[in-house]
């Protein structure tokens, strides 16, 4: 392959040299005598060896190599490669050795990182691009100590130079390079702490390059091969800004990864991804669907969290000025569309789970996803969920509420927790009411916080006394409705009763740890107590068997526990006791209610 002609940069830094007696310089020097002899006089049998011994020089101790002598080898390969009488077979032969040790010396201070840019760009430049593109994946996997992001820039810097110049099966050269780039990024990101965050920008800046080629690329192509480079373009993208996101933890550098996002996002908008197909996730589904053949399984992997970075493009858009000003008004059109479409918006709502239920993203990136999805939930939702009677989006649902429970849980602030709270009663509210206990007894049953627990069995209080009310308005308006059996939910909600009144393990709740969720429980069943002492007979939900099951195994064993921990109680009455004594008071409270209203239906029996 003819040899480009150096740049001026390049030759400035050949100018630059000058004589020095370090031994390792000399080293250097006879070695690449010797490569260059071997490939004159046609020893290929040796020039291997004389590559594999320039490589070695190249490859110092840090504790043997100054940022001078580094930037010094540097220059005089340059300088090797960058004369005219230079063999081509020896720079093939150098191409295979020495891009993993030019770009740890290149990672080091002063000059050395844009001397091993220029042997990088010059190996790419005048070698088989298809074969630098495996040299320089197999140099992104080794690992570096010293100055890690450095050492990967550069080579992302090669590979993005490399990548413009293939000319032909380019999405299958795209399918080796981008699994290598995402592996050793998210691997490294994660090794970096916070002294070091600003490295991380250069690494995605570096990374947008490799874009900027591929998009080169999809400018050449036509058809259905432009629109596969076009989506593994976008899922690229869309993988690197969670990548992006996941650093926004480090207030430090929140502001910068906006601007990153920006970048990354025009990538998007090129692919003919739109904001309401990132809203609703249904772009990334269909660029996954045009790679999904058999043979792209391992490489969609590589693409874990597109569904995450599509909803965090939504987000950044929402708290970012910059990314706010390039949506314009497609942003808010793409809202409200999904606001004015039940199917759309609850695909909306449920792609809200990848950013809620990671930990990988800031709590103001929450907190951001939370306003968005009060946003998109209202009133009006609720009445055109019921309208529609296949809603198969049960599974999505009880994931994205275990998402925002999440946030209930660990968010740092009142205020959050509250925010999550409004949300995940809103979107509970939304749930057509034939599915709307399934998903609360899925809930309950999933939960591992008693607090947590007592919330939901609060929500399902809420719910019987509105079903409750709905079924009143039917029947006062229909008194054949009344003749029918009890409701559909009374069985599910006595089942959850009892699993906190008689736990599975057996015995009674143990109210040292679980006191709210069995007051929660108890105010629960004393409304269904209530509601069925209103109902006519054969309406009941609770029959003679199951009253007295009540009575015997759930509450009286549960007074007895009662009586028992408040005798303990009252004996020690020290400051720790006065406050479980507290705590106790409502629940013994609203035991006796229980017992009394079920002794009142037992004297009917």
């Amino acid at each position: 392959m003819a040899r480009d002609e150096p740049s001026a940069a390049a030759v400035d830094v050949a100018d630059g040299d000058s004589p020095s007696s370090s031994p390792t310089l000399t080293r250097l020097r006879e070695a690449l005598a010797v490569l260059s002899e071997a490939f004159e006089s046609g020893d290929t049998a040796s020039s291997d060896a004389a590559a594999a011994a320039v490589a070695e020089i190249l490859s110092p101790s840090d504790a043997d190599a100054s940022a001078a002598l580094s930037e010094q080898m540097l220059r005089e390969v340059h300088a090797f490669l960058s004369r005219p009488s230079s063999n081509q077979m020896a720079i093939d032969a150098l191409s295979l050795e020495l891009p993993k040790p030019v770009a740890k010396l290149g990672a080091r201070m002063g000059n050395c990182r844009d001397i091993a840019r220029a042997i990088i760009e010059f190996f790419a430049s005048n070698c088989s691009p298809r074969d630098m593109l495996c040299i320089l994946c197999e140099a992104l996997d080794t690992p570096v100590a010293f100055n890690g992001s450095a050492y990967l820039v550069i080579l992302l810097d090669g590979l993005a130079s490399t990548l413009t110049l293939i000319q032909r099966r380019h999405i299958e050269q795209v399918k080796v390079v981008l699994p290598a780039i995402l592996r050793v990024m998210h691997a490294n990101l994660s090794e970096y702490d916070g002294e070091h965050r600003m490295s991380t920008v250069d690494l995605f800046s570096a990374a947008l390059r490799i874009g900027n080629a591929i998009q080169e690329m999809c400018k050449t192509m036509v058809n259905h091969r432009k629109e596969e480079l076009c989506s593994i373009l976008g899922l690229y993208a869309l993988q690197n800004i969670a990548l992006v996101s996941s650093e926004s933890k480090h207030q430090n550098i929140l502001s910068t990864c906006g601007s990153v996002v920006l970048q990354y996002s025009k990538f998007l908008m090129f692919c003919g991804f739109t904001y309401l197909g990132l809203l609703t996730g249904n772009d990334v589904t269909s660029a996954t669907t045009k790679l999904s053949k058999e043979e792209d399984d391992n490489f969609l992997d590589c693409f874990s969290s597109a569904m995450d970075g599509a909803s965090l493009v939504v987000v950044w858009t929402s708290m970012h000025d910059d990314m706010s000003k390039y949506a314009g008004a497609e942003f808010e059109s793409a809202l409200k569309e999904v606001q004015d479409n039940c199917i759309r918006k609850w695909e909306a709502i449920n792609m809200f789970r990848y950013v809620l239920s990671s930990v990988n993203y800031s709590w103001a990136i929450k907190s951001h996803s939370l306003d968005l999805l009060l946003t998109l939930v209202d009133d009006k939702c609720s009445e055109e969920t019921n309208d529609h009677v296949d809603f198969p989006y049960s599974t999505q649902i009880f994931a994205t509420l275990k998402a925002i429970e999440r946030v209930m849980i660990a968010a740092p602030d009142t205020l959050m927790r509250k925010k999550a709270f409004s949300a995940l009663k809103r979107v509970i509210s939304a749930v057509p009411s034939t599915q709307r206990f399934d998903i609360l007894q899925a809930l309950i049953e999933n939960s591992m916080f008693p607090s947590l627990t007592a919330i939901l069995l609060d929500l399902v209080k809420n719910e019987v006394s509105r079903e409750s009310r709905r079924a009143d308005q039917v029947n006062g308006s229909d008194r054949s409705q009344d003749a029918g059996g009890s409701p559909p939910w009374a069985s599910q909600v006595l089942e959850l009763v009892e699993l906190i009144l008689r736990p599975p393990e057996g015995g009674p709740p143990c109210l040292r740890d679980h006191s709210e969720e069995v007051l929660s429980a108890l105010n629960l069943l004393r409304l269904i107590l209530i509601i069925d002492s209103r109902g006519s007979r054969s309406a009941k939900m609770l029959r003679d068997e199951k009253i007295r099951a009540v009575y015997s195994e759930w509450l009286i064993p549960l007074r007895l526990i009662i009586t028992g921990i408040q005798s303990e109680l009252e004996k020690g009455g020290g400051e720790d006791e006065n406050q479980m004594l507290c705590l106790l008071n409502p629940v013994q409270f609203v035991l006796h209610r229980c017992i009394e209203l079920v002794e009142e239906k037992m004297k009917g029996l």
